[in-house]
């Protein structure tokens, strides 16, 4: 006895047995609780309660639709404002003829906002590494060959390239200084305008060729994207003192001469390579004064 009260008699422990069927018992009522919730929530998303109610569309559309849009992208989103891929829902509407960049994302309350940006077509691309001929595959400028209906650029007057499969980029960041370069060749033959690139073309060997609409067309041979403009640049310099004598227009010019190039005008050709430095004139004898 202690303070008049009785001493309690220390309770046993336990058996092992039993803390272990409490323990089960407690994790049992754990898992069918979260099972319940996970029930609920699944309930829930399938009842349509957060379903996507708007999609707000920033772009500047020049070359597709909203109707285009929703005819091609809206069909292949799946799920809700939780469950939808967000990634997926990107290469939707990145599948839409004329988009090149999608970005897509969620916004609180069943909101999907999406922003678009366009192609902008430089020019026709014709692949030399496939036998089917196809016409409805572009340029960006990306450098990037994309497919959309050639007739949507039917009256841009856009250039062709061609070339192997992969060689667009490359292709597209030559034409754009060759272009300044040739362009005086529109006057200097006769032509009351500035001449432009009809075509360029890469060949597997890495060769260059162009044709201009003013029906000159050119072997610009191969090279760095610097040593070719550096033998245009030559040419186009020197071509009027060249063609002076004749006043013809020129059908087709050969720079792949290592001293030179090699002309035809209309109705004549040159027998060998014209010089690229023009020769400077012999100096006048001076007569001894009285």
């Amino acid at each position: 006895m202690l303070g008049g009260g009785l001493l309690a008699k220390p309770q046993a422990a336990s058996p092992w047995d039993v803390r272990l069927m409490q323990m089960a018992t407690r994790w049992t009522l754990v898992l069918a609780a979260l099972t319940v919730v996970a029930l609920v929530l699944t309930w829930l998303l399938r009842q349509g309660s957060f379903a996507i109610q708007r999609i707000r569309l920033d772009a500047e559309l020049h070359r597709t639709s909203v109707a285009t849009i929703r005819a091609n992208a809206l069909p292949r989103l799946e799920g809700n404002f939780f469950t939808m891929d967000l990634q997926a829902a990107r290469r939707a509407f990145e599948s839409v003829p004329w988009v090149r960049q999608a970005e897509v994302q969620r916004h609180w309350p069943g909101l999907l906002r999406v922003h678009l940006i366009e192609h902008k077509a430089v020019a026709l691309w014709e692949s030399t590494d496939s036998r089917e001929r196809r016409d409805d595959r572009l340029v960006g400028q990306d450098g990037s060959v994309f497919q959309a209906n050639p007739g949507d650029v039917e009256d841009d007057n856009l250039p062709m390239f061609r070339g192997p499969d992969g060689t667009s980029a490359q292709m597209w960041a030559l034409y754009k200084p060759l272009s300044e370069t040739l362009a005086p060749i529109g006057r200097l033959t006769g032509g009351s305008q500035q001449a432009s690139i009809r075509s360029l073309q890469l060949s597997s060997k890495g060769s260059w060729s162009a044709e201009l609409d003013t029906g000159t067309r050119l072997e610009l041979g191969r090279g760095t994207q610097a040593e070719v403009l550096a033998r245009t640049e030559s040419f186009v310099r020197t071509l009027p003192q060249a063609v002076a004598p004749f006043r013809r227009p020129v059908l087709y010019a050969d720079l792949r001469h290592a001293e030179g190039y090699a002309l035809r005008l209309a109705g004549i050709s040159t027998s060998g390579p014209v010089l690229a430095k023009p020769v400077a004139a012999a100096p006048r004898p001076v007569k001894p004064k009285p």
